[in-house]
């Protein structure tokens, strides 16, 4: 395995983080340290493609789709842990492993995916942006994708990450709260709802949409990004101690940042099945859910709606265009570094490429649908990468996955895999 102080990130990426040895601290002091990474990577599935995704699921079948928020995150904390857990065990993001480890033309191709996925996300997260700014301001929406994109580009190339983090944070934050308050607004059945999440069920004509919430919550570009943004917190990895803290620490990152991911998702599905499903509307737009909400909850809670796509689309684009950097970088063995011309064109590529596309979409609603798909479509190429180099010794070295890590990982790839051939077959019905 490479040594790992060969490994580390520039000076640029890991801007004013302590690289001395550990001096004791309280444990509570110490977790908050690592507090961070976990939420950058949640923010990608409270994006503008899962509001379509969920909105169209509570709207569309009530409260019968919650269990897929469930075994989505379910699988989404073991795969974002085990991905973090290789980004600190090697010094490498996912992109770079892939360059180092798998045959060149196989990492070319699998790659090349994951910025496809990368761009598929980016346009979902600035037309969800756009759309805000429709609803708020009445700004068009390539307009409005324009604007989003120019306010992403000067947020990642003039602020450091820990800035950018803190940005993210607080952008979680604001469509938490903005959610739950909406919630307090309608009448939900608990009941219901409480059997829906963990009870499967496939109701006739839901299967595309269940592949939306798929992609939507477990997504491609995230499992590169958390592999490479983890390394932020990374000190004196020389040290085994040291490492294995840091794995703990990063697996309450990840699972608090998860929950509360799945809290949001979950918020967003019981409001379109309180509203609109209660009240027989089928919603095939955000605009029109925007517009819906205020006749049938109230003024405040469409502005709200509003407000809160807009930070959504804006936090998730960051995260986005990092994620196409991350990736395009790995492609040349090169980590995430904003003053790298590598790392900026994998930026550029994933909005631009996502922004030209934008501007020939002819149903906004359709296209957030749609690039959820990709993203599922793609997911798993990207989980069996992952299982592949996070189960050789070769990579991991001692930190390799044990034997029920790598089934527990098989098990969530082949579900995925299952799904899309599920989704496949409905087309030809």
């Amino acid at each position: 395995m490479f040594k790992l102080k060969n490994l580390l990130k520039p000076a640029s990426f890991l801007e004013n983080i302590d690289n001395k040895e550990h001096k004791p601290q309280r444990e509570a002091l110490k977790i908050l340290k690592y507090i961070g990474p976990g939420l950058l990577v949640t923010v990608g599935f409270i994006d503008p493609g899962n509001w379509a995704s969920n909105i169209a699921a509570g709207a569309g079948f009530g409260y019968q789709l919650l269990w897929m928020v469930s075994l989505s995150t379910l699988m989404l904390i073991v795969l974002q842990h085990n991905v973090a857990h290789l980004g600190i065990a090697t010094g490498l993001c996912l992109a770079e492993a892939a360059t180092i480890y798998v045959s060149p033309k196989f990492s070319k191709i699998i790659l090349l995916s994951a910025m496809g996925a990368s761009v598929s996300t980016s346009l979902a997260e600035i037309l969800g942006g756009a759309i805000a700014l429709q609803m708020l301001f009445n700004i068009p929406i390539p307009a409005g994708a324009f604007m989003v994109i120019i306010f992403v580009l000067i947020m990642l190339f003039t602020n450091s990450y820990r800035l950018i983090e803190k940005i993210i944070v607080g952008f979680v934050s604001i469509i938490g709260i903005s959610f739950f308050y909406e919630l307090h607004l309608v009448n939900i059945d608990w009941a219901a709802a409480g059997i829906s999440w963990v009870k499967p069920s496939i109701p006739e004509g839901s299967i595309l949409i269940i592949m939306s919430v798929l992609g939507a919550v477990v997504m491609p570009h995230n499992l590169f990004l958390h592999s490479e943004i983890i390394q932020s917190r990374q000190w004196n990895l020389e040290n085994d101690q040291v490492i294995r803290k840091q794995l703990d620490y990063e697996f309450f990152d990840t699972l608090l940042s998860m929950l509360i991911g799945w809290a949001i998702n979950s918020a967003m599905i019981l409001l379109a099945a309180s509203t609109f499903f209660k009240a027989g509307i089928k919603v095939d737009e955000l605009e029109q859910a925007h517009s819906l909400l205020t006749p049938l909850v109230g003024k405040s809670a469409g502005v709200v709606f509003a407000t809160a796509l807009l930070f959504a689309g804006v936090a998730s684009t960051i995260t986005s265009g990092m994620a196409g950097g991350s990736i395009l970088a790995g492609m040349y063995k090169e980590p995430y570094d904003i003053k790298d011309n590598h790392s900026r064109l994998g930026i550029g590529i994933s909005l631009v490429v996502a922004f030209i596309i934008i501007l020939f979409s002819k149903n906004t609603f359709k296209a957030l649908i749609f690039s959820q798909m990709i993203l599922s479509i793609q997911l798993p190429v990207t989980i069996f990468l992952q299982i592949y180099l996070t189960s050789s010794k070769k990579v991991m070295g001692k930190y390799v996955n044990s034997k029920y890590t790598t089934g527990l990982l098989l098990f969530f790839g082949l579900v995925v895999t299952s799904l899309n051939i599920m989704l496949f077959i409905s087309f030809f019905k």
